[in-house]
């Protein structure tokens, strides 16, 4: 898996402050220039964000170009709505070799590995004589598994990505996921790393949302997203 910050609103942090001391000011725009220069974003941002002020962070938005992840893992990604996505196309890029994510309970032993792959490695054999015979990739590739592999550009604002952090960072989320968005954090803290700074699963900067079905490890994962 790579994921890599590819764009990014230019100075987020200021575009943020920008924008909290504009509905709380009567300046112009030019005037709030001069007046958020030189401010600690960390106590601003820090008070408006407390209060709850969350739509002030819509305004930074940060693109990633991520690949090498599965399309169970991609299905799962698109669910979250406020967010935009180009993704490699099945119907127009024909597979040319077998590219497919394994999951570690799988290959961690060795029988299990070896016939995932003898079945996967099959219908991708199936998936190219299909090609050569003339179907159209759109058709064959009905027979790829959620394990093929896919690349995919996605751009989100803060706002977004904190929640996507709070729900996807989480122990209780698929592992691949999980590992993607732990990896999406890891780069936009050095984009951003205030409004970023205390980002992860709920448990991070509070209790557990999971209830009972908690992972049960709320200081070990606290030390890790800090530590991130």
């Amino acid at each position: 898996m790579l994921v890599t910050l590819l764009n990014f609103t230019p100075d987020p942090e200021k575009t943020v402050a920008l924008s909290a001391r504009l509905c709380y000011s009567d300046s112009s725009i030019a005037e709030l220039e001069d007046k958020v220069a030189g401010i600690s974003y960390e106590k601003f941002l820090g008070k408006i964000l407390k209060m709850g002020h969350l739509s002030v962070l819509e305004h930074a938005s940060f693109t990633f170009g991520i690949e090498g992840i599965s399309r169970a893992a991609s299905h799962q990604l698109v669910r979250h709505r406020l967010a935009s996505y180009s993704q490699q196309s099945q119907r127009y890029v024909a597979a040319s070799r077998p590219d497919y994510v394994m999951p570690p309970s799988i290959e961690k032993d060795p029988a299990k590995k070896k016939s995932f792959e003898k079945a996967v490695r099959g219908l991708y054999k199936l998936y190219g004589g299909l090609v050569d015979e003339g179907v159209p990739a759109e058709d064959a590739r009905y027979l790829l598994p959620n394990a093929a592999c896919t690349k995919i550009i996605v751009t989100m604002n803060a706002r977004e990505l904190i929640h996507f952090f709070r729900l996807r960072c989480c122990e209780r989320a698929q592992w691949e996921i999980r590992d993607m968005a732990t990896r999406m954090l890891k780069t936009v803290r050095g984009a951003a790393p205030f409004i970023f700074k205390d980002c992860g699963p709920a448990c991070v900067t509070g209790p557990c949302s999971e209830g009972e079905m908690t992972c049960g490890r709320p200081k070990e994962i606290r030390a890790r997203f800090k530590g991130l």
